[in-house]
């Protein structure tokens, strides 16, 4: 949570946050619901936890544009989490929701008079293969992307930079792999994959990553900061725990968590990009349906380096993790148990 001491505007009457029944959506409505915000989500399925906050939930598709019109009608502040992640796919499946989606929000707020509108996007979109260490928001996007999940994440990063202006105040921000309680990506994937994950590289490779709590502290910090300071609009941060770890620790201590036992094999990263090819070679030619097991995006993702500076979250929006790693792992630990 936001510590006491931290500086917090006057609340908005109404917030929206697309996506609240999802991850970190979720954790930014407990946020804004616990702090006295009025909070409505925008999401395709319905919640009983958001509803046993007392949130009011909207259930429609981001690519609906009078759906997104009329959620975003009479608030002040929209969060636009929701997303379509993934390392695999066709453009096609990604456009919609992450590009399309965007705009609507983007002509939404725009319509009905909402002031805020603070942007999740990812690191990924400045991804380019090779190892990025201690790089600032000033690092350009690659001249081609290896997937559609970050290409259409940067088109859509665009879109909310290019709509800051008097009627609308934005702020991107690009928290790098979120995990915690109630993960249902991140985690989900690594202990399902339990006894047959494979180390990619030498396994030095050091990462960013951000505790969910910290990721959802950074998003209302960034709308309470760009009403207080509006030369922040349009800006974009990077966010993280401030902390790199090895990857493959990282993963080893997620397995601890439930009781998994650690990784052992390793492949060389050239030897997992091979694959990966094949892989994709074989799911286009055959049509099939679900993710490779490995793609050439995700073996040069998983045996390089990338952490970033947060420096400027830190000095314009005030951000400073306020759980570590090792007590969001003992968090997690204590979710998985009582879950399973």
């Amino acid at each position: 949570m936001i510590p006491d001491d931290s500086i917090k505007a006057e609340a908005p009457d109404k917030v929206l946050v697309t996506g609240g029944g999802g991850f970190l959506g979720g954790a930014i409505v407990k946020q804004l619901v616990d702090r006295g915000d009025d909070v409505r989500s925008f999401s395709r399925n319905f919640y009983p936890e958001l509803a046993q906050l007392g949130v009011q939930q909207i259930q429609g598709n981001i690519v609906d544009k009078t759906a997104v019109e009329q959620a975003c009608k009479g608030v002040e502040l929209v969060y636009h989490v929701a997303a379509k992640p993934g390392v695999w796919g066709n453009y096609a499946d990604y456009y919609p929701t992450n590009v399309l989606g965007t705009q609507h929000v983007v002509d939404a707020c725009k319509k009905h008079g909402v002031l805020r509108l603070v942007y999740t996007s990812s690191p990924s979109v400045v991804f380019d293969g090779t190892d990025m260490e201690g790089v600032d928001e000033s690092v350009p996007y690659p001249e081609k992307f290896h997937t559609h999940y970050p290409k259409t994440k940067a088109i859509a990063e665009q879109l909310v930079i290019k709509a800051a202006g008097k009627d609308l105040m934005t702020i991107t921000l690009r928290p790098h792999l979120i995990w915690g309680p109630k993960d249902n990506h991140l985690v989900p994937r690594i202990i399902e994959r339990a006894g047959r994950l494979v180390r990619v590289g030498s396994g030095k490779n050091l990462v960013d990553t951000i505790f969910i709590d910290n990721a959802a502290d950074a998003h209302v910090l960034a709308a309470d900061r760009l009403k207080e300071n509006p030369e922040l609009s349009g800006n974009v941060y990077f966010i993280s725990q401030d902390d790199p770890v090895s990857l493959w620790d990282l993963v080893n201590d997620i397995l601890k968590t439930a009781g998994r036992p650690p990784i052992k094999r390793a492949i060389p990263r050239k030897m997992a990009w091979l694959m990966g090819a094949l892989f994709e070679f074989v799911y286009k030619m055959f049509r099939i349906s679900g993710e490779p097991q490995m793609t050439r995006f995700l073996a040069d993702e998983l045996a390089t380096a990338h952490w970033f500076d947060i420096r400027a979250a830190k000095k314009d929006l005030g951000y400073a993790p306020t759980i570590s790693i090792k007590e969001g792992l003992g968090r997690l630990e204590q979710w998985l148990q009582n879950r399973y």
